[in-house]
């Protein structure tokens, strides 16, 4: 049984805390920290079962009883609390990013590099949904052999607050970085080149944010291959999360997950339910695999499926897209990386 505390209370850390609780028997959330945790946020850990709420995070890494730290408060504390997970002895999963910055990253880098014993975990939860893993199988098998083509398509079912996307770090950085991760992933070789282009189709807002709500990049991978990502703020029929990676021996293919597989066929045309609405919907069982997977290493002393690399290098290719898009040019990741 690892004993687990929580920093965050808020959506995605409360996804993580139901989907523990209800379902991994050999994870015990003894506490659970965030300054701004509201009252019926607090009546609900209870009723799961959780003995101790606070407002510092400090008591749960002071704590010598708590082995392992999940960490999914607000994108501008990831890295700093990362680090003083890691220096407090706690094995720790960090929800995606870490950081927006190579600045605000490399910390969490040197502090993974200085202890080793410790298992450190990012939360790109894409990685371990059912489908896309049986693809990435299809590739690690050498089923498709060589790979020349890969492609995601990403559209959000509901475009987010305009209060969200003043704070999201824009489309590449808060959107498409899951995608980015994803392509990798699949690649099995980190990006060499993008060329970004996006606009502005959906809401003014997005470009009162200085941000863009479609946005279209192509990949260029050190193996060779090449790879292309699509990104909209808004499908009106649902959650579209698709995928196809070609090569030498063949093609396969991921499309998306469907309310039920039932077609209507009538004279007026065939019917379905869609795809589904949103991204809880769809990968709701991904974060609890990535959980299982996290606490697997913990207890078999295995590397993290997902590290702090994996990380930097999503982010790294998330300001090439953003540099790419400004600059209206395709930009190598080594200009990204230039005197860090």
């Amino acid at each position: 049984m690892v004993k687990m505390g929580v920093i965050g209370a808020g959506r995605m850390a409360m996804v993580h805390i139901r989907g523990i609780v209800r379902g991994i028997s050999n994870i015990k959330i003894k506490s659970v920290a965030d300054p701004y945790m509201p009252d019926a946020t607090k009546a609900e850990l209870k009723a799961l079962g959780i003995e101790n709420t606070f407002k510092d995070h400090r008591s749960i890494l002071d704590d010598p009883d708590i082995q392992a730290v999940l960490i999914a408060s607000s994108t501008d504390t990831l890295a700093q609390f990362s680090v003083e997970s890691l220096r407090a002895g706690k094995h720790t999963f960090c929800e995606k990013p870490v950081g927006r910055t190579i600045q605000s990253i490399m910390p969490v880098v040197q502090a993974v590099d200085s202890y080793p014993d410790l298992k450190y975990q990012v939360g790109f939860n894409r990685r371990f949904d059912h489908n896309f893993h049986a693809l990435y199988d299809a590739v690690k098998e050498g089923k498709l052999g060589k790979l020349h083509f890969l492609r995601i398509c990403s559209r959000d079912s509901v475009t987010p607050p305009q209060s969200y996307v003043r704070i999201s770090g824009g489309i590449f950085l808060d959107m498409m970085i899951h995608d980015i991760d994803l392509i990798r992933f699949f690649a099995q070789s980190d990006v060499e080149e993008v060329y970004a282009i996006g606009n502005v189709l959906i809401d003014q807002y997005f470009e009162d944010e200085g941000d863009v709500d479609t946005a279209i990049v192509t990949l260029k991978f050190r193996n060779g291959a090449m790879g292309v990502i699509d990104n909209s703020r808004k499908a009106v029929y649902g959650y579209d999360q698709r995928a196809e990676i070609h090569g030498s021996l063949g093609c396969a293919e991921l499309n998306n997950d469907m309310k039920n597989s039932v077609n209507v066929l009538t004279a007026a045309g065939i019917h379905n339910e869609g795809p589904v609405w949103d991204t809880l919907d769809r990968y709701i069982a991904a974060y609890k695999s990535e959980m299982i997977s996290f606490i697997h290493a913990i207890e078999n002393d295995l590397t993290t499926q997902v590290t702090i690399y994996d990380s930097l290098q999503a982010v790294v290719t998330g300001l090439a897209c953003k540099k790419s898009l400004h600059e209206r040019r395709p930009v190598k990741l080594s200009e990204i990386l230039e005197g860090i």
